[in-house]
């Protein structure tokens, strides 16, 4: 009985890990929404989150992770973009170290900001854990959009990826 309960769980694991390699989240179309997040970590999220900005898809961005060696002019400089843009409408946040972090202060900053709707940006491998997160921090009143970056992950990555997954929706179902 026992080892049928555990090929069971077996099965399971491996059927979701089967879904979550093959079913990555898209990107999503360019709806307006009033605030987009960036949770830093990899190449062309930034770049997602500043065309959305540009094309008036959104008000305000928070870019969440920067490492407290960043300045904003940096920023505008790498990525080619008016220092006014980052005046106006960008704010850096330099606290999160993580994804649980980066949810911690991407609800801050909506709070502070009232927004609404929110477009998250992260790459699709990374998408579920990081809308996972958000949906534990972010009150229930605010819209979320996921907005995947494509990549082409390795194994590893999505392995790895699918056990933190499980992991913290395990923790969050405990409470912790």
């Amino acid at each position: 009985m026992i080892r049928r309960i555990l090929s069971l769980i077996l099965l399971i694991w491996i059927l979701g890990f089967a879904g979550f390699a093959l079913f990555l989240p898209q990107p999503a179309p360019l709806d307006r929404t009033d605030g987009v997040v960036v949770l830093t970590g990899g190449a062309k999220r930034i770049d997602r989150g500043l065309e959305v900005l540009e094309k008036g898809k959104a008000r305000r961005m928070l870019i969440s992770g920067v490492d407290l060696d960043v300045k904003p002019a940096e920023l505008a400089a790498e990525y080619k973009r008016p220092m006014k843009l980052f005046n106006c409408c960008i704010d850096l946040g330099f606290r999160a170290v993580d994804t649980r972090s980066n949810a911690l202060e991407t609800a801050r900053w909506v709070a502070r900001n009232k927004v609404k709707t929110l477009r998250v940006v992260t790459h699709d491998w990374h998408m579920r854990r990081g809308l996972l997160e958000l949906e534990i921090a972010v009150p229930d009143d605010v819209e979320i959009l996921a907005d995947a970056v494509p990549t082409k992950p390795s194994f590893y990555v999505l392995f790895r990826e699918y056990n933190k997954y499980w992991l913290r929706g395990a923790a969050a179902l405990a409470g912790v």
